[in-house]
């Protein structure tokens, strides 16, 4: 998939305000300082599509972007940040948990895992919660340029075989690096390759 347009749309923590258009729609989420905002602006090719910050915890709203006039990336809150007070925490989780449970337009969730970082049990809850929600997800590995090939083989075996005490069948995976664009093309032809199946179906 070439990305010729993304542009912003709206910012909100209202679902009910989100955009109306029965098009896919596509979230990124993970706990902050996992890397999503580069990720998202490595796999549209913009380098400030989504605001990226020393300071994690910085998205804290439900951003959605127009992909091609075709599809929405949704850039959704990081969850697990110490920093960010109970309060703040409760809300956020309330408008997570709304946005999943009431967006038809949702094809898929992207749960963005730090491939350096052993299975953390905040992770494995979130999904475990998508699965029990009946949400499909895929699972994205952030940061791969920081380990050597043998170590990112072991590090994704590690949390396959984590998965499959709870899972009967593995999600979909792709394993990125934002700096050196790692894992574009896969992530890219996946959404791709969904959104033929959807119009397929639609036409059928």
């Amino acid at each position: 998939m070439k990305i010729k347009s993304a542009d912003f749309v709206i910012s909100n923590s209202d679902v009910a305000k989100c955009p109306k258009q029965p098009i896919p729609e596509y979230a990124f989420i993970g706990r902050s300082n996992v890397g999503k905002s580069s990720l998202i602006n490595m796999l549209t090719d913009r380098k400030s599509l989504a605001k990226t910050s020393g300071r994690p915890g910085k998205t804290q709203l439900i951003n959605h972007f127009i992909i091609n006039n075709s599809w929405y990336l949704v850039d959704l809150p990081g969850y697990g940040y110490a920093r960010v007070s109970k309060s703040s925490k409760k809300k956020f989780q309330k408008f997570i948990t709304n946005f999943f449970e009431q967006r038809k337009q949702l094809v898929c969730a992207f749960v963005l895992v730090d491939i350096r970082h052993n299975p953390q049990p905040i992770d494995l809850e979130f999904m475990q919660y998508l699965g029990e929600s009946g949400i499909p997800f895929g699972i994205i590995f952030t940061k791969a340029d920081k380990l050597k090939p043998k170590a990112i083989e072991r590090q994704v075996q590690d949390y396959c075989h984590e998965l499959l005490k709870t899972w009967e069948e593995l999600p979909p995976y792709f394993v990125t690096s934002s700096s050196k664009k790692i894992g574009q093309e896969d992530v890219l032809k996946f959404i791709e390759d969904t959104n033929n199946e959807i119009e397929d179906l639609r036409k059928n």
